[in-house]
């Protein structure tokens, strides 16, 4: 017998097929036979054609990109370091659409409002600094899909409630700095982060 069992045959998707069918379809991005989600323009897999990525701006490269700040980003940049740059404002959720990104570093600036859900969609991140800014509310759930995060610098601004159980998700995580915030909690996931070697709650 095969892998799947009697007849039946592995399909695109790596699944068993059926008795003496041949492969199913295409495996879409999710690992659907058939499935209809594709890789949008952003390099996300997207089973909503409403909202298919679409860049705003040509970057200086002449890739297509979006536009934050009044600058135009390749949505193949991997580095975003614009500390002490002056930037104000709420953090765009374009921030989403640059799914390359593995640094993003914006320390020192004058930004305002909450960390935009779509920050989640940085799933290639190993950096995240957003230190000494005025960031408000609560540290976005979302913060726990950023699993290849090995830093992630969010002190001296003036988050509130209780730092995200999904933190939990980090495991790769060395460097975590939350001070100087109002932070009220941790929570019972905190004791997944076995790789931290650097911690700092102060001043909550």
């Amino acid at each position: 017998a095969d892998a799947c069992g009697g007849l039946a045959i592995i399909d695109d998707c790596g699944e068993c097929g059926g008795n003496n069918s041949p492969n199913t379809g295409v495996c879409d991005c999710t690992g659907t036979p058939n499935g209809s989600s594709t890789i949008d323009n952003c390099g996300i897999c997207d089973g909503d054609d409403t909202n298919n990525c679409v860049p705003n701006c040509t970057a200086d490269n002449g890739t297509p990109g979006f536009e934050l700040w009044g600058v135009c980003y390749s949505v193949h940049t991997t580095y975003l370091t614009l500390p002490g740059s002056s930037l104000e404002g709420e953090i765009p959720p374009e921030i989403g659409n640059l799914t390359n990104l593995s640094w993003l570093w914006l320390d020192n600036n004058h930004l305002t409002g909450e960390i935009p859900p779509e920050i989640g969609n940085l799933t290639n991140l190993t950096y995240l600094g957003l230190r000494s800014n005025q960031f408000t509310g609560e540290i976005p759930s979302e913060i726990g899909q950023l699993t290849n995060l090995t830093s992630l610098g969010l002190h001296n601004n003036q988050f509130t409630g209780g730092i995200p159980p999904e933190i939990g998700n980090l495991t790769n995580l060395k460097y975590l700095h939350v001070s100087k915030n109002q932070l009220t909690s941790l929570p019972e996931g905190f004791g997944n982060l076995v790789n931290l070697i650097n911690l700092d709650l102060s001043e909550n």
